[in-house]
């Protein structure tokens, strides 16, 4: 969308900081919702990554990757709560412009990162079940950290066209943000400025960051599918479907939620639904990872009953 800004180009005002009208309605109980899901996040999200460096039994690719995704979740959920609980307690809700700009660039990191994470996890669940004789060949020690270190920096370079984009955005006065924090999709709906290089960014990382890799977890699981159905034994099959439900899983929600996020209707949805989908996406789904992981997963509680019973032996 276009919109015009009189005397744009010759009369802009620097803008200092954003006012957040996320706040408008009931700041104590956000305050304490927010604390709550930010305390969980922190501790399931540490624990899986405690139990993995702690048990030699959960050495593998598998939890190699879980572990960047803990790490992933504990910084989606740092770059945004942390804020927001602070601005729960003030007067009025605010963030500067370059914590703005921050703000959204850690933020995007983490998304970038997280679908190509997640499409690598699915590779992971593909060896491990239509593969197992070479599994430990193709995932190596060595093939995981090259793959791990290509997740962060494909997040990185695809948030910093994002930033750079955002960063030569004008506002023209107009620096409230119908949000709880800084994103691109509030900021586009916040500016003066000719918004289509920043629409067209959104729409080619939408197809390379979120539709590519949600395609690659699709045609993962048809093979390991596939490969599941043609299994003798029942107990064979419940083993390789319990592997692979809980990363399903956590790919559904999360896909699901980003392409809510960054592909809406250009009418857009309510303050208030642009809001929710936003916490659902950021805030919440960080939280349910280690849960949804853990629940079904009798390696991580063998781990932390072993982590427990060492901790209560004198």
């Amino acid at each position: 969308t276009d919109t015009a800004c009189p005397m744009a180009a010759t009369n802009q005002t620097q803008v200092l900081e954003f006012v957040l009208l996320g706040f408008s309605h009931g700041r104590p109980f956000l305050f304490a919702l927010f604390l709550t899901i930010y305390l969980a996040t922190l501790l399931g999200n540490s624990a899986i990554l405690s139990l993995v460096c702690l048990d030699p039994h959960l050495h593998s690719p598998m939890y190699f990757f879980l572990s960047h995704l803990s790490c992933l979740d504990l910084c989606y959920s740092s770059v945004t709560v942390p804020k927001i609980l602070a601005n729960a307690l003030r007067p009025q809700a605010t963030i500067s412009y370059g914590g703005c700009l921050a703000q959204m660039f850690f933020l995007m990191w983490c998304a970038g990162t997280e679908c190509a994470l997640l499409a690598l996890m699915a590779w992971d669940r593909y060896s491990a079940v239509c593969q197992p004789l070479r599994y430990s060949q193709v995932l190596s020690h060595s093939v995981c950290a090259v793959a791990a270190a290509g997740c962060w920096l494909w997040g990185l370079l695809d948030s910093a066209v994002h930033t750079f984009l955002a960063a030569r955005l004008s506002f023209c006065g107009a620096t409230q943000l119908q949000h709880i924090f800084c994103d691109v999709p509030p900021l586009l709906g916040a500016t003066c400025s000719n918004t289509r290089p920043n629409e067209l960014a959104l729409h080619i990382s939408s197809i390379f960051m979120g539709f590519s890799p949600f395609l690659l977890v699709i045609i993962s699981y048809i093979c390991i599918l596939a490969t599941v159905l043609g299994m003798p034994l029942a107990t064979s099959r419940h083993k390789a479907f319990s592997t692979c439900s809980a990363h399903l899983l956590v790919v559904t929600l999360y896909f699901v939620m980003a392409n809510l996020n960054y592909n809406r209707p250009s009418s857009g949805y309510s303050p208030v639904a642009d809001t929710l989908v936003s916490a659902l996406y950021c805030i919440v789904t960080p939280m349910l990872n280690p849960l949804i992981y853990s629940l079904r997963n009798r390696e991580v509680w063998g781990a932390l009953r072993k982590v427990v019973r060492v901790s209560n032996t004198p």
